[in-house]
This record gives structure tokens, sequence and C-alpha cells, in this order.
């Protein structure tokens, strides 16, 4: 019995959806990004930034979290490659990031 219960490992929250998704191209920015991961966060450790074409910061404000998910607001935007970086703490107290791009444009 013991052998089972020492046998269960705690995972990392990771990434599950990102929105825009991880890699897409969308005609328009949208109004914010949004990641859903595969555990609960702790708002207070968690945080996404979000820079445009021309290296500038286009995140607007803190991001904001409810359960399993991080969404924060963006700036408007023209068209070109958008990066964005995360940082989250899982209620696992396991911290995990990641960064990805998506295009904007026609």
């Amino acid at each position: 019995m013991l052998l089972l219960a020492s046998g269960e490992a705690a995972a990392h929250a990771t990434l599950d959806y990102a929105e825009p998704r991880v890699g897409n191209k969308v005609a328009n920015l949208p109004r914010a990004v949004t990641l859903t991961f595969t555990q609960k966060l702790e708002a207070a450790f968690s945080s996404i930034t979000v820079t445009g074409p021309n290296g500038q910061r286009v995140d607007a404000g803190r991001a904001s979290v409810k359960d399993n998910q991080i969404s924060v607001p963006l700036k408007p935007g023209g068209a070109g490659t958008y990066h964005v970086n995360w940082h989250v703490l899982s209620v696992d107290t396991h911290t995990t990031d990641g960064s990805f791009t998506f295009q904007v444009g026609p």
C-alpha cells in the first residue's frame, strides 16, 4: 500500500490550450490572450507578457487567473508576429514557463 501511495507523482501544470492558438494566424489582434493549463494556477505568481512586431509590450494590465486559466487584455495592434511569454505557478507548487508566437494579418 505504501508503494502505491508514494508512486503518485505531482505533475506540473502544462499548457493545454491557447487562444489565439499556438502558431495560428488571425485576421485581427484579439482583445486578450487566454491560456488554459492542466492544473489550477496561483494568481499571485502567474503572468503573461505579449510583445508585438516592433518588440514593444502590448499586454494591457495585469493578467487575471480563474482556476486553470490565465488571461491578459491586449492593446490595439497591427499586422505581424506576436510573442507570448508565460510563467505560472500551479497549486502543486511547481512553476512552469514557456513561449509561443501567433501571426496577425490577412
